[in-house]
């Protein structure tokens, strides 16, 4: 089940991820008409909204009917702007966009994962399984190391049906092989009375602010990172597309590890740990440094941070909150994650358009995980510890 649930997660961030790569590619060719840096950034961040929103609905729906039913809906229904993209949307900015915003239902599947995940491991086990699944996430290094060869040797139109035969097929499987955990209940209650209980739950908005800053941060990294490193350090499109897919991959190796280094130490060091990272990376990165060299350290150093974060935020998660609720929280943290993605890469372009420079959006990002890490310390300590340490002394009681 855990296998089955990341390859799906996997195949429909890749889809998920389909127009960041060609963003610059766009710019750089004229096919859809002059861009502007804003442009661009406004046509690569429309997925992310899209999916992270449709996170709250689809992960409330999770809870209700299960993950079986709704992986392969989700894959199925993302079918339809691929298609749309691929024959109709191409040579139009406004079309793209349209498309691009319907392309957000393929983000939406992270809130499906998390509760299904979930509800298969035990509490001491939680943060390792979720991680794995969180590591699906890769799908958008697929996306950046296969759409723009396909595009500019295939055909414009061949990575969007790939993509979309991939989807049906994973469709079909997860149909067929999915199967909800034993003793599953289904929530009695009106979707709207959900939603607001959990919105009430302190752990939910203090997961919101962790996961929006890292989750945020690595999105806005993965839809952003090729324009950043083609306009500021000169890149081809696809180099650029190359060192964002070697920025996924360090963040998708170390979600896992950041869920497995919870069950073992605890999600909040874990969490402070990352941040601190971030805090570093990025106001180096503010300096503009050789890219070769400490650029890539920084780089890299805030991928791994951020991966690791990602992982252990869901962990916390996991180990906290009522198995009942925890479709409907990750809904919502999935939700605050997306949002943290999509922001920043509007900020980089309208500051790179005023200021012919990144820093300041660099800074502001050093600045924010500062005052994260602070709030990990003192205020999301604060609520998880008791149910941690329950978890603890249950867990170290003879059977």
């Amino acid at each position: 089940m855990l296998a089955v649930a990341t390859i799906g997660f996997a195949v429909n961030f890749w889809a998920w991820a389909l127009i960041s790569p060609l963003g610059p590619l766009f710019r750089q060719n004229g096919a859809l008409g002059t861009l502007s840096e804003s442009d661009v950034a406004l046509l690569v961040a429309v997925p992310v909204i899209v999916g992270s929103l449709g996170r709250i609905v689809v992960g409330a729906l999770t809870d209700k009917v299960g993950g079986r039913v709704m992986f392969p809906i989700v894959s199925a229904v993302t079918i339809v702007p691929i298609l749309f993209i691929a024959f109709v949307a191409l040579d139009s900015y406004a079309l793209l966009l349209v498309g691009g915003f319907f392309l957000g239902i393929a983000g939406t599947t992270f809130a499906v994962g998390v509760p299904f995940v979930n509800a298969w491991f035990p509490p001491e086990r939680r943060g390792l399984a979720v991680g794995v699944f969180g590591a699906g996430m890769g799908g958008t290094a697929i996306s950046a190391l296969t759409t723009v060869k396909l595009y500019d040797g295939l055909g414009s139109r061949t990575p969007f049906l790939i993509t979309a035969g991939v989807l049906a097929v994973y469709a079909v499987v997860a149909w067929s092989v999915l199967r909800d955990a034993p003793g599953r209940t289904a929530p009695t209650t009106s979707l709207v009375k959900r939603l607001s209980s959990n919105a009430r739950l302190p752990i939910t908005w203090q997961a919101c602010v962790l996961y929006a800053v890292a989750f945020g941060g690595y999105v806005a990294f993965s839809v952003y990172l090729p324009a950043y490193l083609k306009t500021d350090y000169g890149l081809t499109p696809a180099d650029a597309a190359n060192r964002m897919a070697g920025f996924v991959v360090v963040a998708v190796i170390m979600r896992p590890i950041g869920g497995w280094l919870s069950d073992k130490f605890g999600p909040i060091p874990v969490l402070a740990a990352g941040y601190a990272v971030v805090v570093a990376g990025a106001g180096v990165a503010a300096t503009h440094p050789l890219l070769e060299h400490i650029g890539t350290i920084a780089f890299l150093g805030m991928a791994a941070a951020l991966g690791s974060g990602s992982g252990a935020t869901f962990a916390l998660i996991a180990k906290v909150t009522d198995p009942a609720r925890v479709g409907g929280v990750t809904g919502l943290v999935g939700a605050a994650g997306g949002l943290g993605g999509f922001v920043p890469p509007l900020v980089m372009g309208y500051v790179y358009g005023r200021t012919d420079s990144y820093a300041i959006g660099l800074w502001l990002l050093s600045a924010t995980a500062a005052l994260t890490l602070l709030l990990t310390l003192t205020i999301v300590r604060k609520t998880a510890q008791p149910t941690l340490q329950e978890q603890r002394q249950t867990s170290e009681e003879p059977a």
